[in-house]
């Protein structure tokens, strides 16, 4: 049964998609984010295709559009723009293609300033509460993830594992690594939306490509879904082979893609953003992980493997104590960097978040100091598993305010007078840019 499965998986890996019929976009002028020293005087799209009822709009700050009529010839769009002068600019088109699909897509592009990433394109709102809870399932796919695998190679080494319990955390580890590449794609495309402005039946023929090619977010994306596309195929091979070594890559490759937040996210972007930021941010959310979804695990092999309570909760114990160390530390550190004052922790949205985010890892680093500490184990027998499953839980609530922070946007940092008109410069629209 097991052969036959990856026989399938072959077979379907082989048999090629249908090919898109919709137009798509060649080449275009002005340039995906360019920079310009004056305004172009004609917006040019070409695509692969013959097009028709093309629409262009090259809005400003404010709103106002400054393109004429576009005007389709063929495969090309063209559109007459007016004056414009410096400051950023959202570029929307939309064309019926020969197979009736309206394609539509946004990018964006300077006049003597820099461009914004196309996820800053006017008319983008940002981050919303749908996103919030895509990224919190996000953050639950990864935990579950490295932290069984953690547990399985690290805190079950050397011991024989019952079946009951090795099918069990394979299954967790399978359930984590779809999680995070369904929800992974899930939240790109709301992302998108937002910034394409579509209803779903046009954004389904959306142009993506200035997001996933243009972007530090849309590079770090696809990067991490092939990255995980990697690990679902190690857990698959480690359960289709009961090879539990196989596992030692999956575990690796999911550490290292684990950062890829760290590449889009405010510890590469934001103001005092450095190496060190975006290392602080892998090590912690990898330490999270770990923690987290270790303890998950725990709670399973509490229920099928009672026989090996006392080692395992031993075992874990220390591992957690590292674990944890490591994530304060690396949070420690963040948050000044993200803080210019401490007062920000109570005067600002997002120090309002990281002090719930603190308050939760309080209750739980107590809840695992009484298990390590005033509990014994051998002796509990089933209340500390449930115990256990109960800290899991508040766990998995750090991971919520954590997906929240994650969109949130830090303080800005104090702005030296000698700066202050560079900082003027690249802050222009900041407030208006995204309505």
């Amino acid at each position: 049964m097991r052969y036959a499965l990856l026989a399938a998986a072959l077979v379907a890996l082989a048999v090629p998609a249908a090919a898109l019929a919709h137009a798509t976009l060649k080449a275009e002028s002005p340039g995906f984010q360019q920079e310009l020293q004056s305004g172009p005087k004609l917006v040019r799209l070409q695509f692969d295709q013959l097009v028709q009822l093309p629409s262009i709009e090259v809005i400003d700050t404010h709103g106002v559009n400054h393109a004429a009529k576009a005007v389709a010839s063929g495969r090309e769009v063209t559109a007459r723009v007016g004056r414009l002068p410096a400051g950023p600019y959202t570029i929307r088109w939309h064309v019926l293609s020969s197979d009736g699909h309206v394609v539509s897509g946004v990018w964006t592009f300077g006049v003597r300033v820099k461009a914004p990433p196309p996820t800053e394109a006017y008319g983008a709102s940002g981050p919303t509460r749908s996103e919030d809870l895509v990224r919190w399932l996000y953050f639950v796919g990864l935990a579950l993830l490295i932290g069984t695998l953690g547990f399985r190679l690290v805190v079950l080494r050397g011991i024989e594992v019952p079946p009951a319990l090795e099918r069990r955390l394979l299954l967790l580890a399978g359930i984590g690594v779809v999680g995070v590449l369904e929800v992974g794609i899930l939240a790109f495309l709301l992302r998108c939306e937002d910034v394409l402005q579509l209803p779903f039946g046009k954004f389904l023929y959306g142009d993506l490509s200035p997001i996933s090619q243009g972007t530090r977010y849309g590079k770090a994306f696809v990067a991490t879904t092939l990255g995980f596309a990697l690990v679902a195929a190690f857990v698959y091979l480690a359960w289709l082979l009961e090879r539990t070594a196989v596992l030692v890559p999956a575990l690796v490759v999911a550490l290292a893609f684990a950062g890829g937040q760290s590449l889009s996210g405010h510890d590469a972007v934001d103001p005092g953003s450095s190496w060190k930021s975006e290392l602080a941010d892998w090590v912690h959310l990898g330490a999270v992980s770990l923690w987290i979804g270790g303890l998950v695990a725990l709670a399973a092999a509490w229920r099928l493997a009672p026989a090996l309570r006392t080692p395992l909760f031993a075992r874990f114990s220390r591992l957690a104590t590292v674990l944890v160390a490591l994530a304060v530390a690396a949070g420690t550190y963040l948050g000044i960097v993200r803080l210019p004052a401490a007062a920000d922790l109570w005067r600002t949205g997002y120090g309002h978040v990281l002090l719930v985010k603190i308050a939760l890892v309080v209750v739980v680093l107590s809840w695992g100091a009484v298990h390590r500490f005033l509990v014994q184990p051998a002796r509990a027998g089933v209340r500390v598993g449930r115990s256990v499953a109960g800290e899991s839980a508040v766990a998995v609530a750090v991971l919520l305010v954590a997906a929240v922070l994650t969109d949130s946007k830090p303080p800005p940092q104090p702005v030296s007078s000698s700066s202050s008109r560079a900082a003027y410069a690249g802050a222009v629209g900041s407030s208006s840019w995204r309505k």
